[in-house]
């Protein structure tokens, strides 16, 4: 009986450990590549199928465009999403306030949507929920939708469920969707509504002394500010900038509602220029704010904002283009295998990834102005990787924006380089954050390429400033 006893106990427990393996890990880490890979095959047949609703031509109709705000401060006591050591408590007011904000192009064949919001990340379950809603009330599809947060750290939360949604945006609260997506299709629509003749111009300026590489001193960063001038006929005007430093001015310690820097930053051009502003984050992976000396976080953030603001309006302006082709491929993309590593050899189980709320779905998105291209990436895209793309660009006489949080999060995306060589203090990157395996770099780049070239000018245009 008591042997019994004890093979049934041994039989439990290897049921048991098991079963804690296969749900939770350790598992070995993997290094394949994804080349043959058919959700790589079939997200390169995707861009294919999809480049192909955009009329590239040389000889473009007169371009059109409309812009439009919408706000999305969050009601009294809403936590605010970006800091894990905020713990879900409620904000406690509202220093300035946080926007949506919309820009649709079109050049009479082609239609396209830009929009800019105040928030950490764009949220997949808003992103689906928009889609639909202008779907329905204007032509736009979701191959011309491009969505872009300004990485905010302290906006609205309350869009995550799961447990690492909660992490970073506090306790789920499922009004809190529908007000933001109500919010990001209302103003899409009134954009669209609200198309006029116009003409456009972009051009960068550096700004090297506010951005820093926060993770490996001394190495690469994407210190271009760039933007972008579009002027309707009747002469009103909307400025769009970018640029790559995280908005983490404003620390952990800070609970109230604001922009940080590009919340400033907006709000001086607006200001300074009588124009409309909007803000889309760049390539943030890796970029940390060099904020200018101030008595406290509020001022360093504001000085930051305004003194980007200011090299963008210190630029002399451009010659608008009044005939500018226009074109967009977007499609949905399932991403490598998840992998949050443990460290260099082990990981957890892909299903203890699901069950935090990590899933392999994402979506990725191009949209061209002329020679401009925007390349928007689900996930915190690395300054540096930016660098190299933004001169692969160059010798195809396009200028680039890469863009970070279009409509979905798949964690940090980081050069392959350091992927089995992070060091002491790149650990939350390196190891926490990039959930995409050991490629990351080389599949999301070949994915670009790939987006870039299928929608390329259909006569090369003036090479790129």
């Amino acid at each position: 009986m008591r042997k019994k006893i004890l093979i049934g106990a041994g039989v439990v427990l290897l049921v048991v450990v098991g079963g804690c393996v296969t749900l939770v890990g350790p598992w070995p880490t993997y290094s394949s590549g994804f080349e043959n890979a058919r959700y790589y095959t079939s997200a390169i047949a995707a861009i294919d199928d999809h480049a192909k609703t955009s009329k590239s031509t040389s000889t473009p109709g007169p371009l059109k465009a409309g812009w439009a705000r919408q706000s999305i401060t969050p009601p009294a006591g809403t936590p605010l999403a970006g800091f894990g050591d905020r713990k879900g408590k409620p904000s406690t007011g509202v220093h300035d306030d946080v926007y949506v904000k919309a820009l649709v192009l079109s050049d009479g064949d082609d239609s396209v949507a830009i929009t800019g919001a105040d928030i950490l990340i764009i949220p997949n379950n808003v992103a689906d929920l928009v889609r639909e809603k202008v779907g329905k009330a204007t032509p736009l599809t979701p191959n011309n939708i491009l969505f872009n947060a300004s990485h905010d750290h302290s906006s609205v939360g309350a869009w995550g469920p799961g447990f690492m949604g909660e992490q970073f945006s506090g306790k789920f609260d499922p009004k809190i969707i529908t007000f933001l997506a109500d919010a990001f299709s209302d103003a899409i629509i009134e954009a669209y509504n609200a198309q006029k003749p116009a003409g456009v111009y972009h051009d960068s300026v550096d700004a090297k002394e506010f951005i820093r590489n926060r993770v490996r001193s001394g190495a690469p960063v994407d210190s271009e500010l760039s933007f972008m001038v579009v002027q309707q006929d009747e002469g009103d005007t909307c400025y769009v900038a970018s640029f790559s430093a995280h908005p983490t001015v404003l620390g952990g310690g800070n609970m109230q509602v604001s922009g940080d820097y590009p919340g400033f930053l907006q709000r001086k051009i607006e200001s300074g220029a009588n124009a409309f502003a909007m803000y889309l984050g760049g390539a943030v992976g890796s970029m940390g704010p060099n904020a200018p000396n101030a008595p406290d976080a509020f001022g360093r953030a504001q000085a930051m904002g305004e003194a980007l603001a200011t090299r963008i309006l210190q630029q002399a302006p451009k010659p608008f283009a009044k005939n500018v082709d226009i074109a967009a491929v977007g499609i949905p993309v399932e991403v490598p295998p998840l992998q949050l590593r443990l460290n260099r050899s082990w990981r957890v189980s892909p299903y203890f990834v699901n069950m935090l709320g990590i899933d392999d779905a994402a979506w990725i998105q191009s949209i061209r102005v002329g020679d401009l291209m925007l390349v928007g990436m689900p996930c915190d895209f690395s300054g540096e990787i930016s660098v190299k793309w933004k001169a692969w660009g160059k010798t195809k006489n396009l200028a680039l924006w890469n863009l970070s949080f279009d409509g979905d999060y798949v964690g940090y995306i980081s050069p392959d380089e350091y992927y089995q060589g992070a060091g002491k203090g790149e650990e939350y990157e390196m190891y926490l954050m990039s959930w995409c395996g050991p490629h990351q770099e080389a599949f999301f780049t070949s994915l670009a390429k790939h987006m870039t070239e299928a929608i390329a000018p259909a006569q090369a245009p003036t090479p790129a400033s």
